[in-house]
């Protein structure tokens, strides 16, 4: 990683719509990072960087769903898909998406400028992730990930138990990214 654009481990930031869903979650963190283009809203940001996906990031989510249609669980597809919205459209720019809409391998369930919250529900588990931008007065401004997860069995456990370490470092690998490149 880059040394002037660090990302750091911290708290699910209070007044977020994410931080509305810590009750009873099983797992969950945040990650910071510098935001080098705070003038793009939230979904914005996200869609900027999963396109920039890294190839093993690709190769990894390929893995994960060709082994969980093993155990009857869904192929999500990649992070960076692109799908029709409700309208039938394939969205021009992030300012077309609407909640409900499917933005890569999640569901958009809150949108504003500031914070998008992304999920996908499971048997095994419910998953959520939020991009959100944060500025506190003449601080730099800020863009953070964070993920909440609900685990319902032994078999969400099982799953989180392999994919927190590449999910660690695939947030980690996402944010940078975006720091580094801003807006593609």
């Amino acid at each position: 990683m880059n040394a002037s654009t660090p990302v750091h481990a911290i708290r699910v930031p209070q007044g977020t719509a994410i931080h509305a869903a810590l009750p009873g979650a099983q797992f969950f963190d945040a990650y910071e990072v510098a935001d080098s283009h705070p003038t793009r809203t939230a979904l914005q940001a996200w869609l900027d960087g999963v396109a920039r996906t890294p190839r093993w990031t690709q190769q990894l989510m390929a893995l994960r769903n060709r082994l969980v249609r093993l155990v009857g669980l869904k192929d999500l597809g990649q992070l960076h898909d692109m799908h029709p919205t409700a309208s039938g459209q394939v969205p021009p720019d992030a300012g077309s998406y609407r909640v409900g809409d499917r933005v890569g391998i999640f569901l958009i369930r809150h949108l504003s400028d500031t914070e998008v919250v992304l999920g996908q529900d499971d048997r095994h588990l419910d998953v959520q992730v939020a991009l959100s931008k944060h500025r506190q007065g003449d601080a730099p401004a800020t863009l953070v990930v964070s993920t909440v997860v609900h685990i319902h069995n032994a078999l969400g456990h099982a799953y989180m138990a392999v994919v927190t370490p590449f999910h660690r470092r695939i947030v980690r690998a996402m944010l940078q990214q975006l720091a580094a490149h801003g807006p593609r």
